[in-house]
């Protein structure tokens, strides 16, 4: 899904929230348009593929735009947005979790264009996705702890501790890959 489908999306989400005035409507439809290709690129680093990027960026507008006055009051909707991203990729991830795996492996739309990126893209999608969710929000998009933890719907410390294990995996993965020499920094 490109980035104006997702916006098309979430335009005509608004349509089927009867309780939603045309002031809230006008002022989600702005938001959205506004914010969807930054979520999209937020979703697709979480999860390391565009059509789930899209489809988690779709899912979390829709709950948002029926929940839009109650988010708008509370004066954070892109963060509002940000966590309902991180909370269903978790939920979709534990109940994917469950299915069987098969040999063939699919297809794949992303293609790498630096090979040094693609080995850091690709060990950072080798974490569990809560400690992946943790390094996006604190170094792709930059948030401090204290955001970090409200997004995530943890506390600080539990954000410290889970950073600090995903930092280590990722030192350790890509010395691993570096002494392969698939990796250099």
């Amino acid at each position: 899904m490109s980035t104006a489908e997702a916006i098309d999306a979430g335009s005509r989400l608004q349509g089927r929230v009867g309780d939603v005035d045309t002031a809230d409507r006008e002022a989600f439809d702005a938001f959205a348009r506004a914010r969807t290709p930054a979520l999209l690129r937020f979703a697709h680093v979480l999860t390391g593929d565009p059509e789930k990027a899209a489809d988690l960026v779709q899912d979390a507008l829709e709950r948002t735009v029926a929940a839009w006055p109650r988010v708008v009051r509370k004066d954070d909707p892109e963060g509002y947005v940000r966590r309902a991203i991180v909370h269903r990729n978790v939920s979709v991830w534990r109940r994917l979790r469950r299915e069987t795996l098969v040999s063939d492996v699919p297809e794949s739309s992303y293609v790498p264009t630096d090979p040094h990126d693609a080995a850091l893209w690709a060990t950072l999608a080798e974490l569990p996705p809560r400690m992946r969710a943790v390094v996006v929000l604190r170094f792709y998009e930059d948030l401090g702890e204290a955001q970090t933890a409200a997004v995530m719907g943890c506390s600080v410390g539990t954000v410290k501790s889970t950073t600090s294990r995903a930092l280590a995996r990722l030192r350790e993965k890509l010395s691993e890959r570096q002494q392969e020499g698939t990796w250099t920094p």
